[in-house]
């Protein structure tokens, strides 16, 4: 992926809670700068093939990565790996690892990181690298009701 550019973003206004949302594409990741085909190839050299911080980088394209970007993707991934089991475990039978972090990496690779990314994010469940924590829902499931009552 050779684009560096502006992507507009459509935004909306709540009525009733006042703030916005943002209508992002499906290989954007919300609150972070890069998609999620760049983070997956990082993850996966990394935490998957065991490569260094830089040959991961390398294997991502990402010229000159600072050390902190890579060290904060694979903190907040690991720290979302159980919980990416648990939520992926409905499209695809879990598949043999060692780890939670093994383990979610292999389903992801099998389903498609952009699929079960949307799926994930579909009713505000789980994000790959996990919420910033002005947005972690404290405890409480986070999902929008549906728009018309059932008959």
């Amino acid at each position: 992926m050779e684009f560096d550019g502006t992507i507009r973003v459509r935004r909306h206004l709540c009525r009733c809670c006042k703030r916005t949302v943002s209508l992002l594409p499906k290989f954007a990741l919300p609150y972070l700068r890069f998609g999620i085909i760049v983070i997956a190839l990082f993850l996966v050299a990394r935490l998957l093939l065991g490569r260094t911080l830089t040959a991961a980088a390398d294997a991502a394209k990402l010229v000159r990565m600072p050390y902190q970007r890579g060290q904060f993707w694979m903190r907040r991934f690991r720290q979302q790996a159980e919980k990416l089991c648990a939520a992926l475990a409905t499209l695809i039978v879990p598949l043999p690892a060692p780890d939670f972090t093994s383990r979610s990496l292999r389903m992801l690779e099998s389903i498609g990181w952009i699929d079960a990314h949307r799926f994930l994010f579909g009713d505000l469940r789980v994000h790959l690298l996990g919420w910033p924590a002005f947005l972690a829902p404290a405890g409480r499931i986070a999902a929008l009701p549906p728009v018309l009552p059932s008959a």
